[in-house]
């Protein structure tokens, strides 16, 4: 398995000439826009996604695309430090912000480590090079957070794999080329080792997709209806049976990606509107609360936590690469975030008081808009729950938790209401 966060490679370009290239090339060929105020983007559109393409090809053709991929998978085998000099030179440009999650950050990070050689030439480079999408195709209508406990099946027939089930909650799977797909291909072992990673085409025959709609009014998320969907060997990714280490470390990429830790991030900043940070200093002059001593402490107090979270997130980073913390280590900066994100929400939507909620100030509004997925941050990423539970065993050494189902093979595990 490859570890991702080592991979770098010699250049004599230093950081600084690499950031003042970047600058030049920006000026030239990417559209500028006001960080503060990006474009609306609706991720339940297909529109922002087609876009979101034609510029990845642009920055693919300029020599800036995959700056920690590996270049013999079409990216400039970089240090992260240029990426981040990279992020900090587009801030002022439009960016294909919403191909990082998941594309970038989490299946193509994922295939990266866990892969063939033939599927990393392929499809990293093809997303690098603008031409596919990848997304995740893990949850299932029955298995809340028990990754392990997928009950989509694989059965081998003849010379393929036959897939069945129902998946859900797949970020932006309407938009996509390829999933990786969890499924069950042993039923007679414990479920953590009956499992196969497959990369499945998203308009193979047999795939029925369809919306979901949230309490925000998006139809971003998507489920999907596997019904003898045929694959071949080609679709496996890493060994048959294995596909927990697979899904494991598509997992931490995900950690990683949701709390800002990934160093494959394709740019940084704001995906619309309603993903801009909230500026406590706009927010409290527009309420005429600028000189309201206990309404400037709560301000204050979301604004620390938010410098914190940057720290951390760094600290963790350089802590997994040398090998003082474990990779696990990654859902702490997921956990951060979420209490981060939660915090800043709440503390918003408390100096708005009924302006947040009521129409009126299409300004103030926005918060409670944006309060109503407030706890996404808890969910995307696997659970802070589990998040915690993973801290606990895997960086603190904590002894697992009680499972009536370890060691019991998956067909004898009850399910359901049984």
């Amino acid at each position: 398995m490859t570890e991702t966060t080592a991979l770098s490679t010699e250049t004599t370009e230093s950081v600084e000439d690499f950031a003042a290239r970047a600058r030049a090339w920006l000026a030239e060929n990417m559209p500028r826009i006001d960080p503060a105020n990006p474009p609306e983007v609706d991720r339940g559109e297909q529109g922002p996604w087609l876009r979101a393409r034609e510029l990845q090809k642009k920055l693919y053709e300029g020599g800036f695309a995959g700056i920690c991929f590996p270049r013999e998978y079409g990216g400039l085998g970089l240090p992260i430090e240029y990426q981040r000099a990279f992020d900090i030179e587009s801030r002022g440009y439009e960016m294909p912000i919403i191909l990082n999650t998941p594309t970038f950050t989490i299946c193509a990070a994922t295939i990266l480590d866990t892969g063939s050689e033939e599927q990393k030439r392929q499809h990293i480079s093809a997303a690098l090079r603008g031409e596919e999408v990848l997304v995740q195709l893990l949850s299932e209508p029955s298995g809340g957070s028990d990754l392990a406990g997928v009950i989509t099946r694989a059965d081998r027939k003849g010379d393929k794999w036959v897939i069945n089930g129902a998946k859900t909650w797949s970020t932006s799977a309407f938009a996509a080329d390829y999933g990786l797909l969890l499924a069950r291909t042993d039923w007679t072992v414990p479920k953590h080792e009956g499992l196969t990673m497959f990369l499945v085409p998203i308009n193979s025959p047999g795939i029925t997709l369809r919306r979901i709609k949230q309490v925000n009014g998006s139809v971003e998320f998507c489920e999907e209806f596997f019904d003898n969907v045929e694959l071949g060997d080609e679709a496996v990714v890493g060994e048959v049976n294995d596909g927990w280490q697979v899904a494991s470390r598509q997992l931490y990429h995900e950690r990683r990606a949701v709390g800002g830790g990934s160093e494959f991030a394709s740019g940084i900043g704001a995906e619309g509107k309603t993903d801009v940070p909230v500026d406590f200093v706009e927010l409290l002059a527009s309420t005429g609360q600028s000189d309201n001593e206990r309404a400037r402490e709560m301000a204050g107090r979301a604004i620390v936590h938010r410098e914190v979270q940057k720290q951390l997130i760094d600290h963790v980073y350089h802590g997994v690469l040398d090998g003082s913390l474990p990779p696990a280590a990654g859902s702490i900066i997921r956990i951060t975030h979420a209490e981060t994100h939660q915090m800043e929400m709440d503390t918003a939507l408390a100096l708005t008081g009924s302006t947040g909620v009521v129409e009126g100030d299409d300004d103030l509004i926005r918060y409670g808009e944006r309060y109503l997925s407030r706890q996404t941050a808890s969910l995307g990423g696997g659970t802070t729950e589990i998040a915690r539970n993973i801290i606990g065993e895997r960086v603190l050494g904590f002894p697992r938790e009680y499972a009536a189902d370890r060691g019991v093979p998956f067909k004898d595990v009850k399910r359901g209401k049984t």
